[in-house]
């Protein structure tokens, strides 16, 4: 009992925090408007990467993408160990910023958290070096389905000329629990993204776009790959979004989740038409935990196409349409007689 009690007086911390109005450097949001009845949670930056306090969890030292694990409490999948996650934005190949907790930050003015609520949190960055060039990340619960946050994020250029070669990069060491450091990591939809610049499994890495990265396993890179593990390593991303003229804006979404087993991650993947994204599983008894939460991480707006198909009807609807095509064709008989 004493540790759903610390869990439950951490989330009604968060809670207060936020109805308070209190200035923090970050948020925690929840997928439901009653944080005690949410499943999963999201600690966001005032700098947009994620691993913040207040810390809701009980195997991390903060809140980045967590599940709720009933009695066991809140459990994280970004935060315990290194509190690797984060995003980095360039253009021109010369300018950049980029946020990151471990990787590093630098580069950027972080301007005031917007927009929070129990379930939303909006961020504002510019880059430094140029600073017409911001950035947005919206948070809030996706419309498609309560297992996924859906940031939409939105680059824009006020610079007063174009700008080319518009990099972003998300990054995240996958840690999930109960096996936080040897867990299965899968991405797909690699070859139909073509905005997609790199790809790799090597959480670790920087958030900087200007820097070449590369894989912890070679076999990862630029590829799709399925149930790499068990291992500690995570999901890169780069994208290049080429030339954004003078007062012009890009804007895509980026999903961080969780559900209670794989078939359920697949079908909020389908459900939001994620066209890029990564899964990460516990590696219990030796092989991916299928009927354990599966963390999802992706992206939609990004050149691609969804990945998983979207939801179909339960076979008691098929049922019901199958009688009526039936019927159908009996009445088109009859009226043909």
């Amino acid at each position: 009992m004493k540790l759903i009690n610390s869990t439950v007086a951490a989330t009604i911390l968060a809670i207060g925090s936020i109805a308070a109005g209190v200035a923090h450097a970050g948020t925690v949001i929840y997928n439901n408007s009653n944080p005690l009845s949410a499943t999963v949670a999201l600690g966001v930056n005032d700098n947009g990467s994620l691993n913040t306090t207040p810390n809701i969890t009980t195997n991390a030292s903060a809140t980045g993408l967590a599940y709720n694990f009933g009695t066991a409490g809140w459990r994280d999948a970004t935060a315990p160990g290194c509190l690797c996650e984060g995003w980095g934005v360039s253009v021109n190949n010369t300018a950049s910023g980029y946020a990151n907790v471990a990787g590093g930050t630098a580069g950027l003015t972080v301007g005031a958290l917007s927009n929070v609520t129990t379930t939303s949190v909006t961020t504002s960055t510019s880059l430094s070096s140029l600073a017409g060039l911001s950035v947005t990340q919206a948070y809030a619960v996706s419309a498609a389905t309560s297992a996924l946050f859906q940031t939409t994020v939105t680059i824009t250029n006020m610079t007063g000329a174009a700008v080319n070669d518009v990099k972003y990069v998300r990054v995240m060491d996958w840690d999930v629990p109960p096996t936080e450091f040897a867990e299965y990591v899968t991405i797909k939809g690699t070859a139909t993204t073509t905005l997609l610049e790199r790809s790799h499994n090597d959480g670790f890495d920087t958030s900087n776009p200007l820097v070449p990265t590369s894989g912890l396993n070679p076999a990862t890179e630029d590829v799709d790959f399925t149930d790499v593990g068990a291992a500690d390593h995570g999901a890169y991303f780069r994208f290049n979004f080429g030339t954004l003229e003078d007062g012009d804006s890009y804007t895509f979404s980026i999903f961080y989740g969780a559900a209670g087993n794989e078939a359920d991650a697949l079908a909020a993947i389908g459900a939001a038409g994620i066209e890029l994204y990564s899964l990460g599983q516990s590696g219990i008894g030796g092989a991916p935990a299928n009927g354990a939460p599966t963390f999802i991480f992706g992206f939609a707006g990004v050149g691609g196409t969804p990945q998983e198909p979207g939801e179909v009807p339960e076979p008691g609807s098929l049922a019901l349409i199958g009688l009526a095509l039936a019927g159908l064709c009996c009445a088109r008989r009859r009226k043909q007689a």
